[in-house]
């Protein structure tokens, strides 16, 4: 069940107790001959400090090369994924994470940290930059401060099992699509590794055959009126975090009566006029920029899979939906309704699927309505 479209995937995962994700990138680069590299991932989690609702940290992540040097797989940390974790842990020795509440600074600190060393060593040629002072705050934790000694950065021991969440990432995966994904579940089961309460996958299909504002009223109506429906079918977890559907004002954007005769780059500045979020169920706001280096348009829904087949089907699914959006004349803006399980198997065979793809999903609307 290969997909054609080309595609990226990031799958959830937990290490079990005393395994940690560089683990998991040691064993993925030893199947390959490859190596592993140590790198500083950026994410965000709400804070309870006042007046600062954010705060970004750099938490240690690893990269897997092939012999060629070529990318093979990521693991990195995924804040979202807290309920399986003893958080009264005593830190690992030699993990720890950056912290500061402007994700602009942290992205040139990481620049200039080395995600090999331990701290303090890691961040040596920080305060030199700033013209500032790195301040030992005991306990592991240092303190960045500018000339003036204006904060700009906390480091500190990673917390409460952090190191055992790993998000799996694949680079853009054009062909055997199965047999890449399976290399890398494969040593993730072998090692014990386990689905997180809120675990979740998430696929990413390269945007450049969507970039029509005709494309994108199609896909945004569809997806209006059936994505709670196709949340039931994929079984979309009720844990799941930083998920949701979108406002009106999108569906009202793409239904103007000027909006699918637009050029491309005039309906992007209507989506951006919107501020997409990424945090939602179907992620437009990588299109709508236009990004180089993440040109995607990005399915949220569905679970945390161990196992090749239902990533797979996922992926089908959702490049059959694509395929229809490009190629129908019109589909109309409607509004969303109840699940009828009749009417999710006549969208199925709407859709332009191979018939092992569409019979398993049949099967999963057939179940869902048992």
């Amino acid at each position: 069940m290969n997909p054609s479209w080309k595609i990226g995937v990031e799958i959830e995962l937990l290490a079990p107790p005393g395994t940690t994700r560089a683990d998991l990138a040691a064993a993925i680069a030893a199947e390959h001959q490859g190596r592993v590299r140590t790198v500083l991932h950026q994410d965000s989690e709400p804070s309870v400090v006042p007046g600062q609702p954010i705060f970004y940290n750099l938490t240690l992540g690893f990269e897997v090369l092939d012999k060629h040097s070529q990318l093979i797989a990521r693991c990195v940390d995924d804040l979202t994924l807290q309920h399986d974790l003893e958080r009264k842990a005593r830190p690992k020795a030699g993990w720890w994470r950056i912290l500061s509440d402007d994700e602009r600074l942290l992205r040139l600190i990481a620049l200039h940290t080395d995600p090999a060393l331990p701290l303090p060593d890691a961040l040596a040629k920080l305060a030199p930059m700033f013209s500032g002072r790195l301040l030992d705050a005991a306990g592991g934790i240092f303190r960045l401060v500018d000339s003036v000694g204006a904060p700009l950065a906390l480091a500190a021991p990673l917390p409460g099992e952090r190191e055992r969440p790993c998000e799996l990432i694949t680079p853009p995966l054009t062909e055997d699509h199965g047999a890449q994904i399976e290399a890398l579940l494969r040593a993730a089961r072998e090692l014990g590794f386990s689905v997180p309460l809120e675990g979740a996958t998430h696929i990413h299909f390269d945007a450049q055959p969507l970039c029509s504002a005709h494309v994108i009223a199609n896909l945004v109506n569809l997806l209006w009126a059936w994505g709670a429906r196709l949340r039931q079918l994929c079984a979309t977890p009720p844990h799941f975090r930083r998920v949701g559907g979108w406002p009106e004002a999108l569906p009202n954007c793409v239904n103007e009566s000027d909006f699918r005769g637009l050029p491309w780059p005039q309906a992007q500045s209507r989506l951006r006029a919107l501020e997409p979020s990424k945090y939602c169920d179907f992620n437009l706001k990588n299109i709508a920029y236009g990004r180089d280096d993440r040109h995607t348009f990005e399915v949220r829904i569905f679970p945390a899979y161990t196992e090749t087949e239902p990533v797979l089907a996922a992926a089908a699914l959702f490049e059959g939906i694509l395929r229809l959006c490009s190629h129908a004349a019109v589909i109309p803006s409607t509004a969303a309704t109840s699940w009828v399980c009749s009417e999710v198997i006549e969208l199925l065979d709407r859709l332009p699927l191979q018939p092992k793809q569409r019979d398993y999903w049949r099967t999963q609307a057939e179940r869902r309505d048992s």
